[in-house]
């Protein structure tokens, strides 16, 4: 019998023959074929399908959920939060049919969500007798997320009908009430992907769709961080460059930066690098854009720290499509861990894909009205359309300045709804001397409160530490006829340094 999403190759479990799991009599037909036996022992449908009658209990198992302490099934999927970051859901129909009201509001919210954009989400209601009646005259997607609250018995005869249903290679998800390891492995015997418990939570079915479609083939996803400014001259750049700068030295992490602003683009002059026409030829012909071809058009600033640069010219109008924006983004995140998106003061459609797409948006803002106006537009925009996301970080930058009105950063983060999560302060002399030199802050003053604030917003956006250093009873000797200094207590790490009062 041919039937549309196999059982999963594994052995018989012969715990199986303690339960009662209303499987079909003989005489009538299995849903799904048993798994491929080994040479030496030969299974039937009959005999995976039917309990032995010795081993039948007087009344059938019921399956009552267990004492929330011990969550089986849940422990199974206790994981997919770490994934989030590389879910990539292709262009696919997913219908999802639930019953309960929580199901279909999670449902709702996951189908909004950035990681399901490419995907076509259908909600209905009626779980999974709904999608019976449906698929009885209806084609079905790659993708079916049905829901029941029936007994572990009528759970399985219904899936056995649907598959009857269901056309080859379409992917069936199971939402049930039954918290049962035994459960579990009965539904993966019979080809169904995956068994969630409800109730579920919107993150937890994007993590579960995103583990069905995971390319084998290219595993690794870089994280991507988007920069932009609330306002002209808030000073984007600086934060963005800097930020990745700390990632790729401070904290030994590959990096690269994409600078997307054309025209005016400054991340070559920033790091004393000939501009290129790197992301320009990438955005001309992203189709053709692979590994070696990325790493031909890059620029190495330092051993971990890589440059897209702009080619900064007004030699072309540079109208390139949103699609090839998203594509070139797209290909680019398998070239580092983290990539950073330099962002220009401008709005258009592949602007607001870039920050909607992105795994972080930091805010780079000025403590003046403009910024807080133009900052809170772009905040209501990435919440609405990133419901299940962190919001986005707000950088305060040249906070400070001598003789300026400014907002205090207080009623600058109360009239946001999100508090700053860095203040920059503004210090003429270094700035401007790393811009002159072609050089990182942390590179010209590496002791300065500024250099120490882009250190922490490289943790922040990266979720990452600085290394320990080593414990005091491994340091070095001091050299002889070199006093040391007994009084002064010793550091367990320079994290603890960066968050010390003043």
């Amino acid at each position: 019998m041919t039937h549309a999403f196999g059982a999963h190759p594994a052995d018989f479990d012969p715990e199986l023959d303690d339960l009662d799991l209303d499987f079909p009599a003989p005489g009538q037909r299995a849903a799904f074929d048993p798994p491929a036996p080994e040479p030496e022992a030969e299974l039937t449908p009959q005999a995976l399908t039917t309990v032995p009658a010795a081993a039948q209990p007087s009344e059938p198992l019921r399956f009552a959920a267990p004492a929330p302490a011990f969550n089986p099934v849940a422990d199974l999927t206790q994981h997919v939060s770490q994934a989030f970051q590389e879910v990539s859901v292709p262009r696919i129909g997913i219908h999802i049919f639930g019953e309960r009201p929580d199901t279909l509001a999670a449902a709702e919210r996951a189908g909004q969500d950035r990681r399901l954009s490419r995907a076509t989400t259908q909600i209905r209601v009626g779980g999974l007798s709904a999608a019976l009646e449906a698929y009885a005259h209806e084609p079905t997607p790659p993708l079916v997320i049905v829901e029941s609250a029936a007994p572990a018995g009528q759970l399985l005869a219904d899936l056995d009908r649907l598959a009857e249903n269901c056309d080859m290679g379409t992917k069936v998800v199971v939402i049930g009430a039954a918290n049962d390891i035994m459960l579990y492995r009965e539904l993966m015997r019979r080809g169904v992907s995956e068994y969630l418990v409800a109730p579920i939570q919107p993150l937890q079915l994007i993590g579960a769709i995103g583990s069905l479609f995971n390319d084998p083939a290219q595993p690794f996803v870089g994280r991507t961080m988007a920069f932009i400014g609330a306002r002209g001259g808030s000073g984007s750049s600086t934060v963005a460059h800097n930020t990745a700068w700390a990632i790729a030295e401070r904290l030994s992490a590959n990096t690269l930066i994409v600078d997307y602003d054309l025209p005016f683009g400054t991340a070559g002059l920033d790091f004393n690098q000939d501009p290129l026409n790197g992301v320009a030829d990438a955005l001309s012909q992203p189709d053709r854009l692979d590994a070696t071809l990325i790493d031909r058009m890059m620029v190495r600033c330092t051993d971990r720290l890589s440059l897209f640069a702009a080619p900064a010219t007004l030699d072309a109008d540079w109208d390139i499509s949103a699609d090839a924006y998203e594509e070139v983004t797209g290909r680019i995140r398998g070239a580092a861990p983290f990539v950073v998106l330099d962002l220009p003061h401008a709005w258009s459609a592949w602007v607001r894909r870039a920050l909607v797409t992105a795994d972080d948006v930091v805010i780079t803002a000025a403590p003046d009205l403009a910024s807080l106006r133009n900052a809170k537009n772009i905040i209501d925009l990435i919440r609405q359309a990133r419901p299940n996301d962190a919001a986005p970080k707000v950088v305060l930058n040249q906070v400070g300045m001598p003789g300026r009105p400014e907002i205090p950063a207080k009623d600058f983060g109360a009239a946001l709804g999100v508090h700053p999560a860095l203040l920059v302060p503004f210090d003429a002399k270094i700035f401007g001397a790393a811009a002159n030199n072609g050089q990182m802050v942390m590179e010209a003053a590496s002791k300065s409160k500024a250099a120490e604030a882009f250190t922490t917003l490289a943790q922040i956006v990266s979720q990452r530490e600085l290394a320990m250093l080593p414990a005091p009873g491994k340091a070095k000797a001091a050299k002889p006829g070199k006093a040391e200094k007994a009084d002064k207590p010793a550091k367990s790490s320079l994290l603890g340094g960066l968050f010390k009062k003043r």
